[in-house]
């Protein structure tokens, strides 16, 4: 009778944990994170790193696509393809986090976000684009260095309040590239 008992309770339990289990599906359950592993925490200064530093890349590229028509020196020429090729990705990359994250993409032209550090205004990139040769070079490079500043105090920011490990490495690669090129780009005024 005692074997019985222990069998019934035994029984009654994995029951209930069965139908307490099924009661906690939801509806669009979140993906979890690999055996063992927990998924990576994010928190806002993350969603904001990402959901600004998208249209601050995108007014890069912009610029740089300029630069490719209306540049006169080669190395000003080589400089902004190098900034569309690395910023392209990076884009990529953070609309994905914004995707994962279920937080808003940012809805914001390439240059409407002017308010955000380092971003041209509409009249800026108007201006930009009626020059040519050394006089848009002198301009480009004033305004880029600018430009990436704002990035890398953005990317600081990340990097001190930030929690998710992917943005604050992304964060700490675009302090290194930038303020790399921002000196090169101070070089390369002092040429011209």
């Amino acid at each position: 009778m005692k074997h019985l008992r222990k069998g019934v309770a035994a029984l009654g339990a994995a029951l209930s944990l069965a139908v307490l289990a099924g009661c906690g599906q939801a509806e669009n359950p979140v993906p979890a994170a690999p055996p063992g592993q927990t998924a990576p925490a994010h928190n806002d200064v993350d969603v904001m790193f990402a959901q600004g530093m998208v249209p601050h890349h995108e007014q890069a590229i912009e610029m740089s696509r300029m630069a490719a028509q209306r540049a006169g020196s080669p190395q000003v020429k080589d400089l902004a393809a190098r900034i569309s090729a690395a910023q392209g990705p990076e884009i990529d990359k953070m609309r994905g986090w914004l995707r994962d994250w279920n937080a808003q993409q940012s809805d914001h032209g390439a240059h409407s976000g002017h308010a955000m550090t380092g971003m041209m205004s509409s009249d800026e990139m108007i201006n930009l684009g009626r020059t040519q040769g050394a006089e848009f070079d002198q301009k480009f490079l004033m305004l880029m260095i600018k430009h990436h500043e704002g990035a890398v105090a953005m990317a600081r920011t990340e990097v001190e309040k930030g929690s998710f490990p992917d943005a604050q490495q992304m964060a700490r690669e675009i302090m290194i590239s930038q303020q790399a090129e921002i000196d090169s780009m101070r070089t390369m005024l002092t040429q011209h």
